[in-house]
């Protein structure tokens, strides 16, 4: 009966052993009992997480440190250097006005009659921009060009509405044929802002001599006509009444106009302390 048992029971073991492996009871208990002395084996994400932060997320901390912090110094230096230069700037410019205070140009007052009979000086155009030529009605090509040019300086500086209105003025250099009238009929063929001015001939003389213009009148033809020889330039006057710069025949109306924008911007008003 024993050796039948055994039979049996050696035929039933492999079964036997089957079950057990298979047992939930047998796979619970084979995973709890660990060997003395070991910790519990984790995933190394948690080990990681139970032990600190990660060197990987240490380093990303210390370069975002470093970054702001080098951020920080490079913007404050950045600021020092643009008030140091924009101080240096506005002290040049306020040489710049005390030098153009000293020279001899446009530093006199004219006193003429404009195209419609009234009396200007040149403190009725002090706070604005000024273009200024000298020429004359009679003039065959040269000034009719010349202030075509400066009309349309002034009408594409008008378009710009951040930049002040610019004052356009004609000063005759031959006023014994350049009346009031002659003036009035010549400036409507150009800007509408144009200003005419004429006076007796030392009034314009004396305009003339104030900003260096050359004018010599010609031999007159058997008509009477004649033809004045005179300084072709266009002076840029400033609000206070100075002299800037000025424009020959060589400089365009985008040339020009990108000069006038600069001094406008550049500006410093006279006595004005920044």
């Amino acid at each position: 009966m024993s050796v039948l048992r055994c039979i049996v029971g050696g035929l039933r073991l492999p079964w036997v052993q089957q079950k057990l492996v298979s047992s939930p009871s047998v796979t619970s208990a084979s995973v709890l009992v660990r060997p003395r002395g070991r910790p519990p084996h984790l995933p190394p994400q948690r080990l990681l997480s139970a032990g600190g932060d990660s060197p990987v997320s240490a380093a990303k901390l210390k370069l975002r440190t470093r970054l702001l912090v080098t951020l920080l110094f490079g913007g404050g230096v950045l600021a020092a250097w643009w008030y140091v230069y924009e101080e240096k700037q506005q002290r040049l410019r306020r040489q710049r006005i005390e030098q153009l205070g000293q020279v001899a140009v446009g530093q006199g007052n004219f006193s003429l009659l404009d195209h419609r009979g009234q009396r200007r000086t040149k403190q009725d155009f002090l706070g604005s921009w000024v273009l200024l030529y000298f020429g004359f009605t009679h003039c065959p090509d040269i000034c009719p060009e010349e202030l075509e040019k400066m009309s349309a300086v002034v009408s594409a500086l008008d378009q710009d509405t951040s930049l002040p209105p610019v004052q356009p003025l004609f000063i005759t250099v031959d006023p014994d044929r350049d009346d009031v009238a002659a003036l009035d009929r010549y400036v409507k063929d150009f800007h509408p802002r144009l200003i005419g001015l004429t006076g007796t001939s030392e009034e314009v003389k004396h305009a003339g001599q104030d900003y260096r213009v050359y004018a010599s009148p010609g031999p007159k033809d058997e008509d009477g006509d004649y033809i004045v020889d005179h300084t072709i330039l266009i002076y840029l006057i400033s609000p206070d009444g100075f002299f800037l710069d000025y424009y020959n025949r060589t400089k365009n109306e985008e040339q020009i106009g990108e000069s006038l924008k600069n001094h406008v911007r550049n500006h410093v008003k006279l006595g004005e302390d920044r």
